[in-house]
């Protein structure tokens, strides 16, 4: 099939009648009779497929019979005006060559409607579904558009270690790294593992979070943000879970709490108006599909003023709500996602950005208000999510943070470092967390956040 080069299924779509043309692809279906034959190929440019029509008398029994759903082929053709409904050409085949085939009586998705259970255990066929195929696409373009907005104010992508000796959050929920012989793990004296001699000459994990080492990044560049994955090792098997994921963390320093709040409304408004601009075709899909308020949800997120108060106001809704909850409502509770939810879907109809938390049910390094008992931390709750993004001010009191530190029993000998922004040129900063896989439920719609990550890591889950 030499003299013609392939376009994409995607530019196929827009051309012109009369166009000799290349496309190659995975067959979605195919029907037809004894003299034509109709054919679905998409090849991963666009949830739609182009029609590719065959005249039967041209083409041998035996190729026609090897075009199955699941197939691979290229075809060589004349573009032409479609009669069908949906699109505007179709391919007319003048050649058809087979790159793969796919057996009808083994290939997995030959039917229409499979749960998404059943694809999770085929993670490596379900991109092929029209599904994945939108939720991937859609992942892209969030993921640029998350670099781009950052490029574009100046911030630097700031590349912070996966293998970590500390504890962001002070869960210890860690995945340990070593290259010790785990049948035979050498002992100290006490009994205890003798990490000196494994690879780094200490106990290492994977990270949780980036976020410390990018206020390193911050005390000295001004602005950064890291995007890389980040690992909890809880046995959780909730929809909202995952044990690998990723992790979006700005850091700016001179930045207080308003102007982070003012950064993570502006910055979750930017991507979700990127996905309407960008994504349509895919969203539309997963609209029809699955969620049909999707789209009008999120123009109304891009367009509408977050709602901003303390958490001290936000219990006092909920205790005097009347809704019976799961979980008991009262000041000093971790907030669950029903409490949440309730706020942004019954109360307030939008976004809410909760502030001024318990110091007690927030991390260490917060910064602490003048009352003794919040910290300048904010959370932004969105519609059927409840969280979406965590951050606060930065205690940058020396003093503060180390009273704080042994107030919790924390170890410092590993924090010597972060220590020492405080102690040479240290500044007021803040930032915050937007957890990747969970925007990407709200942008998509899906229920599982187990369905927007390619290849999902669990509990007992870890195949592909």
């Amino acid at each position: 099939m030499s003299g013609i080069k392939r376009k994409k299924i995607s530019e196929l779509l827009d051309g012109q009648p009369g166009e000799d043309v290349l496309a190659k692809g995975w067959v979605r279906t195919k029907r037809g009779n004894k003299n034509v034959v109709f054919i679905a190929l998409n090849d991963g440019s666009t949830v739609n497929n182009i029609q590719v029509v065959c005249d039967a008398g041209n083409f041998p029994e035996e190729l026609l019979k090897s075009v199955t759903t699941g197939a691979c082929i290229a075809v060589k053709g004349r573009l032409a005006e479609s009669v069908g409904k949906g699109q505007k050409v179709e391919i007319q085949a003048s050649e058809i060559e087979i790159y793969g085939t796919a057996d009808p009586e083994k290939y997995p998705l030959q039917k229409k409607g499979h749960s998404m259970e059943f694809l999770r255990e085929i993670a490596h066929l379900r991109p092929r579904t029209n599904t994945f195929g939108c939720v991937f696409r859609i992942r892209h373009a969030m993921a640029y558009a998350i670099h781009k907005y950052f490029n574009d104010r100046g911030f630097y992508y700031l590349h912070t270690p996966l293998i970590t000796a500390s504890d962001c959050e002070g869960a210890g929920a860690m995945f340990q790294v070593t290259t010790l012989d785990l049948n035979d793990v050498p002992k100290g004296p006490d009994g205890k593992t003798d990490f000196s001699q494994d690879f780094f000459g200490r106990q290492t994990s994977l990270t949780v979070s980036g976020q410390l080492e990018g206020e390193l990044g911050a005390m000295a560049l001004g602005q950064i943000y890291t995007f890389g994955p980040t690992f909890r090792a809880e046995n959780s098997n909730t929809p909202r879970h995952l044990a690998e994921f990723w992790m979006v963390e700005p850091e700016v320093a001179f930045c207080d709490i308003v102007e982070n709040m003012d950064l993570a409304e502006d910055f979750i408004k930017y991507l979700v108006r990127y996905a309407l601009e960008h994504c349509m075709d895919d969203l539309q899909f997963l609209n029809n599909m699955f969620d049909k308020e999707l789209i009008s949800r999120l123009e109304g997120v891009a367009d509408t003023e977050f709602v901003r108060l303390s958490y001290t106001e936000g219990v006092d809704i909920l205790s005097k709500s009347g809704q019976k909850f799961e979980y008991p409502v009262y000041w000093g509770a971790d907030l669950q996602s029903e409490h949440e939810r309730y706020l942004v879907e019954k109360h307030f109809g939008r976004p809410v950005i909760l502030t001024d938390y318990p110091k007690d049910i927030k991390a260490f390094y917060m910064k602490q208000n003048e009352d003794g008992k919040t910290v300048r931390a904010m959370d932004v709750l969105f519609p059927k999510i409840g969280e979406i993004i965590g951050g606060s001010q930065r205690e940058e009191n020396l003093d503060k943070l180390q009273a704080r530190i042994a107030e919790l029993g924390m170890d410092t000998k590993g924090l010597w470092w972060y220590l020492d922004t405080r102690r040479f040129g240290t500044a007021p900063h803040s930032g915050f967390g937007l957890g990747f896989e969970r925007l990407l439920l709200f942008v998509t719609g899906m229920a599982n956040i187990r369905d927007v990550i390619p290849f999902p890591r669990t509990p007992k889950s870890a195949e592909f």
